[in-house]
């Protein structure tokens, strides 16, 4: 009786802790905008209504593996942190040479849209001059333009067949001629890879006999590239992906496939039979 009689009530010491629900929201606000500060998501807060102090943001910040100054910007200027955050306004281009059976060396010009990888053929040919390379740009404006894609950005390499002429087609439109360094493929780092996989599963396998024969492969490659073939950065989706059916059963899976084969049977694309 006497210890509950002179019992006082108890107060816990120290800072309250920060609700969980207010811990996600501090680390969510750093990690969507790298460039703001622990002052500057302070601000924030308190337009959201939340009274936090700076040195408790800054504390949860360090507890999740963030730097409270906004140092974190450094790592978001880098040319992949540009490339990825304009990728939806940035179209590639870049040559593609084929040596035929007859020792003939053709070009093709190719361009890549880097958010979704989509490769659009512009032409072949075996003297590819300045006038050439310009006529091809004017006629893929055409069907950018009906397929209303906007390009901010061109991106090439520093080849003598890219002319003024060519990247005044691109300023007209309003976009950003990019030419990439000297020597420095990884800045035009996509192109480069689409030239690879093109090589290594198509035209390492084949005869090229003539330009009919090159520009009527490329177009069969192309086309299943762009519809069929996934992508790992893509969510293992196709650039102009389809709709994906679930299978009730998908143990059937194999006795409702049809299969088709492209390129004479070099590539097989597979669909479920209707």
């Amino acid at each position: 009786m006497v210890r509950r009689h002179w019992t006082y009530p108890t107060r816990p010491r120290g800072r309250p802790p920060v609700p969980d629900q207010l811990q996600s929201l501090i680390v969510r606000l750093a990690t969507e905008n790298p460039r703001w500060g622990y002052q500057r998501i302070r601000g924030e807060l308190l337009r959201l209504g939340c009274r936090v102090s700076a040195s408790t943001i800054a504390r949860v910040l360090r507890a999740n593996g963030l730097q409270p100054a906004p140092r974190r910007a450094a790592t978001s200027t880098t040319w992949r942190s540009f490339l990825r955050r304009q990728a939806a306004g940035i179209l590639a281009c870049d040559f593609l040479t084929v040596d035929t059976v007859f020792l003939q060396r053709l070009y093709v010009l190719f361009f890549i849209q880097l958010h979704n990888r989509r490769v659009h053929l512009a032409g072949v040919t075996a003297n590819p001059t300045g006038a050439w390379v310009a006529q091809q740009a004017r006629n893929l404006l055409v069907a950018l333009d009906e397929q209303t894609t906007v390009v901010r950005f061109l991106l090439h390499d520093r080849d003598s067949k890219f002319t003024r002429a060519f990247d005044d087609v691109w300023h007209g439109l309003g976009a950003e001629v990019i030419r990439t360094p000297i020597q420095a493929p990884n800045a035009n780092a996509i192109a480069e890879r689409w030239v690879g996989t093109v090589r290594q599963e198509c035209l390492d396998h084949l005869l090229i006999a003539g330009r009919r024969q090159l520009v009527r492969v490329l177009h069969l490659y192309v086309e299943h590239y762009n519809r069929h073939r996934p992508h790992r950065g893509l969510g293992l989706t196709a650039p102009e992906p389809s709709e994906r059916c679930e299978l009730a059963d998908p143990s059937a899976a194999a006795r409702q496939l049809h299969r088709r084969d492209v390129l004479g049977g070099l590539i097989h694309e597979y669909e479920h039979a209707a």
